[in-house]
């Protein structure tokens, strides 16, 4: 992670609840064409650092992101500093702060958080503590999980913060996407209620606003974009429903990064 700080925005996007199997099958059937685009090599699999939405984004924030389902151990982009960390290596960018957004800010970085689910919508004390991390913190019911178009309503709000912020000034963007979390119903055609076919409906819906953010942040500076789920979920497996329980289904993650450079000026 040293390479691309403080040279590169850096972007986080937690598709919320979406599983491995899911956009693995979407990736491989073409139903994902921009993130196939993007992910050429396709989706890695890892374990959630947390089984729902609050335990997995306090710890991927604190430098603990999906670990790869391979024996380790497995070097860590970022930490905090800890003495004795056996996944800190050399090319770890260490902070001091309990989180890297803390740690990005303090070399530098604008800070911006568009929420997803709940957890983000600063209704609550525990609704704000994640979203109270950065500078910059939006959440709106357009936002939320109840929105059928609410992935557009995110991707347009980042683009109009990316366009309004200086190119100079490094930013860590960072997405909850909503959309895959339960409602999802609305996604399948003559669905009545949520199922394993309606959550790879709204992924491939996820999918087909994509391209307007990615356009927009090769257009400032070459960005550095961490892209994974914060946990599964479960539709019957084993008779389990939801998330926030020990099961594959929501243990089981996808994880993917890239590097994604400024376009030609002259395009």
């Amino acid at each position: 992670m040293k390479q691309y700080i403080p040279t590169h925005d850096i972007v986080l996007l937690t598709f919320d609840t979406l599983r491995y199997d899911v956009a693995c099958a979407e990736w491989a059937n073409g139903g994902t064409p921009n993130l196939r685009a993007l992910l050429p090599a396709g989706w890695q699999e890892r374990h959630s650092p947390g089984s729902f939405t609050y335990a997995a984004h306090q710890a991927m924030f604190a430098g603990f992101m999906p670990t790869p389902a391979t024996p380790g151990p497995h070097p860590r982009l970022f930490a905090a500093r800890f003495a004795g960390s056996e996944t800190t290596v050399d090319q770890t960018f260490v902070f001091d702060a309990p989180e890297v957004i803390t740690g990005l800010a303090q070399v530098g970085y604008r800070t911006i958080c568009i929420g997803g689910v709940g957890f983000f919508n600063r209704q609550t004390a525990l609704s704000c503590v994640l979203p109270d991390l950065f500078h910059e913190a939006y959440w709106e019911p357009h936002l939320g999980v109840t929105e059928p178009r609410s992935i557009e309503f995110q991707v347009a709000l980042a683009v109009e913060r990316l366009r309004a912020i200086p190119a100079a000034q490094r930013i860590f963007l960072f997405i909850n996407i909503s959309a895959l979390h339960q409602p999802n119903a609305h996604y399948l055609a003559g669905a009545t209620g949520d199922t394993i076919e309606s959550h790879a409906a709204a992924l491939r819906y996820v999918d087909s606003q994509l391209p307007a953010l990615f356009a927009a942040l090769r257009q400032r500076n070459p960005t550095f974009m961490m892209l994974c789920s914060d946990h599964g979920t479960a539709y019957g497996e084993d008779g389990f429903y939801g998330h926030r329980l020990a099961h594959p289904s929501v243990w089981t993650v996808p994880y993917a990064d890239c590097c994604l450079e400024e376009a030609d000026a002259s395009a």
